[in-house]
């Protein structure tokens, strides 16, 4: 081993080491940039040595201590915590290890860290640890009400993680006022026994003024908003140099009837569609793609600042793009009337839908029509006489075949196996301030399905042929469910009256998906089904994509937005172009940029659904007290969750909000609340009818009570226990022990008083 690894290995071991970027190791190091080459060298040979490892954020971290085991901190609302280990898992370690919060150290919900076994089990034999050590931290950054006491400033930070305020120091630091959301950097993590201590960096404004909610999301989950002046400049620099009549090196298409078909509000339109029937009844199906690899060279800003964002972040009330709107919603937008770059995937399938022959081009279009989803369905059922202002006959025909292919490929993609969950998206209607008005789930018609299946074809024909070629490349993968899940959730149907002979048949998933669809327990159904499978990610990996029953998958089809697909593009690129300009990423730069594109794409989908809940809940803080009719979506020992079928907004209904004319158990196996009197159920699926008995938009919490419910009894299973379900107990709570800070409160702008002892939860 060289001294320049041995080096790493001893900084990067030795106490206090907090993981950080390769190229900030540098600079600790004091590398220079003529030994640059020499340092990464040194890095990877350290890695392979086991010594060191890479989170999946890119930071360098050390290897396990000898004993301890690595995992992500899940705390639950007892202030105890779950440890997800990491795969590979050890053997014989295949649950989740659970750590008392009194084991936890500083540790923190989402933080990455070490932890040992004890000897002791839990009742049901479940191992317990202690937390060794902080690897890295999910966040510093937090987001919270500010508060004065005692001539300190603090912040109750918001949700449910952090029971006690944070210190910030003397009050009133940039003009804060008590009731405001800030955003704090944490300086010292709480523990038992000690405050958190935290500064101040950012004064967002009152809750409820127009943009704070939006803007707390935004520091909430770290998000990159405004784009730094050096990378705006170089986007400006493409629209000065781009020429939309310099064609050299592309196939002339701006001749060819394309259309566009997106959202109604949509401003980036990526994805173009071209289609004719040829000879033998055949298809030559065109999907052009915006070439955003023409105005995003690697290794400039632009392209790394692309990189770190990952990709676009769709919010209620704004989008922040991955690339600047010059580029996202100019340049590179396939506007209609426009000549605009494309890379183009032409595939000719059979009569039956069975691709013959694929070929991809360095293009140029010019978009002929476009159409927003709502507009396709009525002119494709249309009467061939009927006439449609502003539709041409031939672009009714375009529509048409369109639609025909799309069915034929949709058919045959069932019949190979793929899987498809109806999980309706929320969609907000708001008004000029960004309040709610009204909530609506997306509808997704057959227009929605045409563009669906031909993304989805090129997707496929390209990871086909960069797998053909032998080229590195990021899929997108999906791996096999594993058993004991699938497994689970065989027996979780079959409790609601379901019947799923082979769990391990996709055959026999999709009749149970189908047989499902517009019941009560649909929802239950597909959200089950949804955690019984793994997350699809972004690895070079070849695992295949399960849920669509195909080997080979990539993303090829939204470069604006993703940049897994402006990494495939540079690939397509050079082999089109039959060049080694872009050779393309090493191995282990494809797995680090594929946990890093999985991450943030998680994080933007984190994002937006926590602006919608958090939208949701002010819209119901207004309402406490009316009636909503809802239907149970999940049961609990404490209570039951049920959503809302106007508003889809979901609340807890705690057992403690059930009418006192009769007791309720809880039974594990049937998944209900079971009268102990009557032996009626509340179960999954039943409608009932819930007063807004409280809203907590800081801690994200809708509580409802029930007012009336339609008792149902499930079919009668074979070998189903008849022993009663066990009852449960409410958990004590014990006094706080700490003085020196206020208490948890429910109004950030009342006056507070310290508390005096910490309260303490088991």
């Amino acid at each position: 081993m060289t001294n320049l690894a041995k080096r790493i290995i001893e900084f990067v071991q030795r106490p206090g080491y907090m993981p950080m970027k390769p190229k900030s190791l540098a600079k600790k190091l004091g590398i220079t940039k003529k030994k640059l080459a020499k340092f990464e060298a040194a890095l990877e040979e350290a890695k392979l040595s086991g010594e060191i490892r890479f989170s999946d954020g890119g930071r360098i971290q050390p290897k396990a201590p000898r004993g301890s085991h690595l995992g992500i901190v899940h705390r639950i609302k007892s202030g105890d915590a779950f440890i997800i280990l990491r795969e590979p898992k050890p053997i014989g370690l295949t649950e989740d290890i659970f750590v008392e919060r009194n084991d936890l150290k500083d540790a923190q919900n989402g933080d990455e860290v070490f932890v040992k076994l004890l000897q002791r089990r839990r009742s049901r034999g479940q191992r317990c640890g202690y937390v060794v050590e902080v690897v890295e931290r999910a966040t510093n950054v937090f987001v919270g009400t500010y508060l004065e006491e005692d001539e300190s400033g603090w912040v109750q930070i918001d949700g449910k993680d952090y029971p006690d305020p944070i210190w910030v120091g003397d009050p009133g630091a940039k003009g804060v006022k008590e009731g405001d959301k800030v955003v704090i950097e944490m300086l010292r993590f709480p523990t038992i026994g000690q405050n958190g201590e935290g500064v101040l960096t950012k004064v967002l404004g009152a809750r409820g003024e127009p943009g704070v909610d939006t803007q707390m999301i935004i520091h909430e989950f770290g998000i990159p908003d405004e784009f730094p002046e050096e990378v705006l400049n170089e986007a400006r620099l493409e629209a000065e140099n781009f020429n939309e009549n310099d064609l050299t090196d592309r196939e002339d298409l701006s001749g060819t009837t394309v259309v566009t078909i997106d959202p109604k509000t949509a401003r980036d339109f990526d994805d173009a569609i071209s289609l004719k029937k040829i000879e033998k009844g055949h298809w030559l199906l065109g999907v052009h793609i915006a070439d955003v690899s023409h105005f995003v060279q690697p290794g400039t800003q632009l392209d790394r600042e692309a990189e770190t964002r990952g990709t676009s972040v769709y919010l209620p009330t704004k989008v922040i793009p991955m690339l600047p709107e010059i580029i996202s919603n100019g340049l590179a937008s396939l506007q209609e009337g426009r000549t605009r770059f494309t890379m183009s995937a032409f595939i000719e399938f059979s009569a039956e839908g069975i691709p013959i022959e694929t070929r991809f081009s360095r293009s140029a279009i010019k978009v002929t029509q476009r159409f927003a989803y709502e507009e396709v369905m009525p002119i494709i059922k249309a009467k061939p006489s009927e006439p449609i202002e502003g539709v041409s006959a031939e672009i009714r025909e375009l529509l048409n075949n369109m639609h025909e292919l799309a069915m034929i490929l949709r058919k045959r993609r069932f019949a190979k196996g793929s899987l498809e969950l109806d999980m309706p998206e929320v969609r907000l209607s708001l008004d000029a301030d960004g309040k709610v008005t009204g909530a609506f789930e997306a509808e997704h018609d057959e227009s929605h399905e045409i563009i669906e299946e031909f993304m989805l074809a090129a997707n496929i024909a390209v990871a086909v042929r960069l797998n053909d070629e032998g080229i590195g490349f990021l899929r997108r993968a999906h791996a096999d469910p594993a058993e004991a899940k699938l497994k689970a959730f065989s027996e979780f149907v079959t409790i609601l009256g379901f019947e799923l002979e082979k769990y391990q048949s996709k055959k026999h998933l999709q009749a149970l998906l189908r047989s499902v669809r517009g019941t009560p327990q649909e929802q239950a159904v597909n959200y089950a089904m949804l955690r019984s499978l793994k997350q699809a990610e972004y690895s070079p990996m070849e695992v295949g994509h399960y849920a669509l029953a195909e080997d080979q998958y990539c993303h090829f089809t939204s470069p604006i937005r993703r940049y897994p697909d402006l990494h495939i593009h540079r690939l397509v690129s050079s082999l089109v172009c039959d060049n080694v300009t872009y050779r393309g990423a090493s191995a282990e730069d494809l797995i680090r940029l594929g946990h890093h594109c999985s991450t943030t794409e998680r994080r933007a989908e984190r994002a937006e659904r926590e602006l919608t809940k958090m939208k949701l809940l002010t819209y119901f803080e207004e309402r406490v007290g009316e009636k909503i009719t809802a239907v149970i979506t999940g049961v609990e020992r404490f209570g039951f969750f049920c959503r809302g079928i106007e508003i889809p907004a979901e609340g807890l209904v705690h057992i403690s909000n059930i009418p006192a004319s009769e007791s309720y158990e809880f039974d594990r196996q049937a998944m209900a609340l079971v009268g102990r009197r009557t032996g009626d159920m509340i179960r999954l699926g039943d409608k009932v009818i819930v007063e807004i008995a409280s809203v907590d938009v800081d801690r994200r919490e809708l509580n409802f009570k029930l007012l009336t419910h339609t008792a149902s009894k499930p079919p009668a299973k074979k070998g189903a226990s008849k022993s009663r379900p066990s009852t449960t107990k409410k958990d004590s709570k014990k006094p706080n022990s700490k003085q020196g800070k206020p208490r948890n409160q429910k109004s950030s702008t009342r006056k507070k008083k310290p508390a005096q002892k910490r309260r303490k939860k088991r």
